[in-house]
């Protein structure tokens, strides 16, 4: 892992920025012998939160649309297209964070604990309200991949997944928990 420090100081305003926060935790990870857990977390902010989930986001999407590509494309029925569509999600989400932890410097097997502990609820909203939402649009599912329907679906039910897990990853991070246990390793 980097001995980089950041040193820009900790805002305590709701407008406080990513950064500053980063560099207040990142601080407090190493002065509480290198777990970010450790040290107690106040409330997170919205900004910190929309990031955290974002980057989630970022990697279902990828998964998910891969997997409703692929599904789609081969003909499969509903169940077995949201199941391949989750499965690639979580593995794409744990890769994304993985990837980052990894560069810091982070064995493998501890970076996989990492991304388990930073994604699993945030992966498992996210993926619970998008899927619910592209089985409850008419006709989305057996749109077909040159349909507007689905891909408007799809990026319909990925903003109100966005909406719902946004609180749920701002309580995990004020907790210390959630992607709060990847931003020792931002660099």
């Amino acid at each position: 892992m980097s001995t980089e420090h950041h040193h820009e100081p900790a805002h305590d305003q709701g407008s406080s920025d990513h950064a500053g926060q980063h560099g207040a935790h990142h601080r407090g990870d190493h002065q509480n012998g290198g777990r970010h857990g450790a040290h107690q977390h106040g409330g997170a902010s919205w900004r910190v939160a929309a990031s955290a989930t974002l980057h989630c986001l970022t990697g279902c999407a990828i998964g998910e649309v891969l997997g409703m590509v692929i599904g789609t494309a081969l003909g499969w029925g509903t169940i077995a297209t949201i199941a391949l569509a989750v499965g690639l999600a979580f593995l794409f989400g744990y890769a994304l964070t993985m990837w980052g932890v990894l560069k810091a410097g982070v064995r493998f097997k501890q970076a996989v604990k990492i991304a388990l502990a930073a994604d699993t609820v945030s992966i498992t909203v996210m993926e619970i309200i998008d899927n619910g939402v592209m089985v409850v649009v008419p006709g989305a599912m057996d749109a077909g991949l040159a349909s507007a329907l689905f891909w408007g679906a799809l990026a319909f039910a990925f903003l109100v997944a966005f909406l719902v897990t946004w609180p749920v990853n701002k309580w995990l991070i004020g907790r210390g928990t959630g992607h709060a246990v990847v931003h020792a390793y931002h660099h």
